[in-house]
This record gives structure tokens, C-alpha cells and sequence, in this order.
């Protein structure tokens, strides 16, 4: 039985940019609420020399960060790590990461979910040979093979003929556009709690806005969303009241697939970006797949992180952490330290996995 009370320290190694996007202080008016620590690791200093952690929260990569991940289970072979190197690095190519899917068996209904059709294209060679791209129908999105969260993994770009390839670099994936409605589900997953929410996506096509502005056969997704014309604006209202009214993907289907994958990939926290095929409507297509995304963006993160971190800690909600009421006067107290204004009406939120 947990001794009650007690409290834990999660130690979490990020990026600049990652940490002050998540370790906000709602964040840890949350986590401190329920007992446990958020506790920030000092990259400059070896990770055994610190702590002790009951579980390491990191998105940091190289040989170096995995020694001493390694060396540090060895010596706490019962603290969690939150992901396992080898694991999360078959998200990093975009070829991998989708067999994922293609390999899942997943009892459905009338709907059904793959992968578009996609090629990878290794050299220069290959990529002006047009007999390379008959498998694919124009346009197609080309993708950096190489997804390890660097400014450079995320320059895609709409190509809509072959002379639109001339200026990509290999090694790259070139995944063949499906209409889907101008609207992406993204499903974040947090161990068993899974969350699907709607964005904004690229339009329907191939337009001929679009293509007029493509001079040279391809437009850059930044160049995309900058485009400014009255044409745009007007298709950005719509793609808005196409939001609206979009209903989102069977509950049942995103979650299958959301635990089938935690289970293949060996990995609790990402999340997978789903388009609805508008010529077939009941067909899903999983175009990529993120490690740890932005999880700010997610509703009530606070709460979903805290009820996870709760669960790993105790194998079992709510034994040894505070009651979510307990953690209501506590989240408070805290707020009240900080000279912040308490919430009377304030309650967390529980968790479920839908």
C-alpha cells in the first residue's frame, strides 16, 4: 500500500522552447496539488549526480543524454522514463513511423483507416526520374524523411507536378494528397487518455489559386499560409464553417487505434494527425505521428498530465496522492502564496480515456 501522503518528484529535461510551453504554472499549481514535484534537471551536470526522481519527463536527444538515461535506471531501476530512447526514435523517420499503423488489427465497424500512399526518395537521381513518382497522383505533400522535431523536419511543401520536385532535397517522403475537407484531427494520448481536437488544414485541391501561385511547381506550406488575397481570406471562412460543422472521427476508432499504437511503439505520450477521406467518408488516414507534441494546446492538460503522472507513480489513481477536492483547497493555498486570486468554484477535472 502507498504511504499516504507521500509526495513524488518527476525531473523533466527539455528544450527551451518545450519547457516553457509545458511547465507552466498552471501546470504546477496542478501537479503540486496532488503531491507531486515538477522538478527541472541541470543538463550541465551528470543526471546520477541529481535527484532523486521517481520518473524523468525529457525530449532531449544524442549518445550523450542516452548514457546517462541508461546509467541512471541501473542505479533506480524502479524510476520511470518517460519515453525510452530506442523507442522514440522510430518515430524520427517518417517511413517508420507509419508502419506502425499499417500494422495494426483493429476490429471496425463500417469505417475504415490505412495510411496514404506514399514513396521515399533517397538522392537527386531518383527524384527527377518520373517513372520513380507513377505510383502517385499529383499533388503530393514532400516531407523531410528525417521527423526529430528540428525547425528543418517540419519545411514541407505542396508540389503539383514534377517540375515542382527540382528544388526539394532528399532524402524525402512524398505522400500523395487526399481531399479531406480543409480539416486535420489531431488525437493526443496520455498513457490511456486519449483526446481528438480539430484544426485548420490545407485545402481541398488541387486549386487553381494555388497553382497560379506555384510558379515553380510547389508552394511551401509557410508560403501557403501566408498567402493574403481576397480568394484566401474567403476560403479561410469557410474552411472555419466547414470546422464548425465537421463531426469528429468515431470515438471508438480513434481510441482503438490511439491504444494500438502506444502498444506497438512501446511509447505514452504523442499524438497522431488523422484526415478524413471526403470522397470515401468513412475512410481515416493517419498522415504522422509526434512524440511528446504540444501538449499546452490540449484541453485541461494540467489535469490530464497530473491524473498520469498520478497513475505511474502509484500503479493505481488516487492511492498515495491527494483527492481531487484535497488538491482543490491545496491548488488554492498555492495560488494564494503567489498572490494569485483562489477560485472557490474551482474543481479539476476528471480524466477518463475516450
Amino acid at each position: 500500500m502507498a504511504e499516504e501522503n507521500k509526495r513524488y518528484s518527476v525531473g523533466y529535461a527539455l528544450l527551451p522552447k518545450k519547457q516553457k510551453s509545458f511547465i507552466q504554472d498552471s501546470l504546477l499549481t496542478s501537479t503540486e496539488s496532488r503531491g507531486i514535484d515538477m522538478i527541472k534537471i541541470d543538463t550541465s551536470r551528470p543526471l546520477t549526480d541529481q535527484g532523486p526522481f521517481d520518473c524523468i519527463l525529457h525530449k532531449l536527444y544524442g549518445d550523450d543524454w542516452r548514457r546517462q538515461l541508461k546509467e541512471f535506471k541501473e542505479l533506480n531501476p524502479n524510476a520511470v522514463v518517460l519515453d525510452a530512447p530506442k523507442a522514440i526514435e522510430r518515430l524520427h523517420n517518417r517511413i517508420s513511423m507509419l508502419h506502425f499503423v499499417s500494422e495494426l488489427r483493429i476490429d471496425t465497424d463500417n469505417d475504415t483507416f490505412g495510411i496514404p500512399k506514399q514513396i521515399v526518395i533517397y538522392d537527386k537521381e531518383t527524384l527527377f526520374d518520373r517513372k520513380s513518382c507513377e505510383y502517385l497522383k499529383y499533388p503530393v505533400i514532400a516531407k523531410p524523411l528525417v521527423a526529430d522535431g528540428s525547425a528543418k523536419s517540419h519545411k514541407m511543401a505542396l508540389v503539383f507536378n514534377h517540375d515542382g520536385l527540382n528544388k526539394l532535397n532528399p532524402p524525402i517522403v512524398l505522400q500523395e494528397f487526399v481531399n479531406h475537407g480543409g480539416v486535420i484531427f489531431k488525437v493526443y494520448v496520455v498513457g490511456k487518455y486519449v483526446k481528438c481536437v480539430k484544426r485548420k488544414s490545407l485545402p481541398d485541391g488541387p486549386e487553381e489559386k494555388l497553382i497560379e501561385q506555384a510558379k515553380d511547381g510547389s508552394l511551401s506550406f509557410s508560403q501557403i499560409s501566408n498567402l493574403n488575397t481576397p480568394e484566401r481570406r474567403d476560403d479561410n471562412k469557410t474552411v472555419l464553417m466547414q470546422m464548425d460543422e465537421t463531426e469528429l472521427p468515431p470515438h471508438k476508432l480513434m481510441t482503438d487505434i490511439a491504444w494500438g499504437l502506444r502498444e506497438a511503439m512501446k511509447i505514452n505520450l504523442f499524438n497522431f494527425d488523422v484526415i478524413r477521406d471526403t470522397e470515401k467518408g468513412n475512410r481515416y488516414l493517419v498522415i504522422d505521428i509526434n512524440y511528446f507534441p504540444g501538449y499546452s494546446k490540449m484541453p485541461s492538460y494540467e489535469s490530464v498530465m497530473t491524473d498520469f503522472f498520478c497513475d505511474l507513480m502509484n500503479g493505481e489513481k488516487g492511492s498515495g496522492c491527494s483527492s481531487t477536492e484535497e488538491a482543490t483547497e491545496i491548488a488554492n493555498e498555492l495560488k494564494r502564496k503567489r498572490g494569485e486570486e483562489p477560485d472557490s468554484s474551482e474543481k479539476e477535472e476528471g480524466v477518463s480515456s475516450v
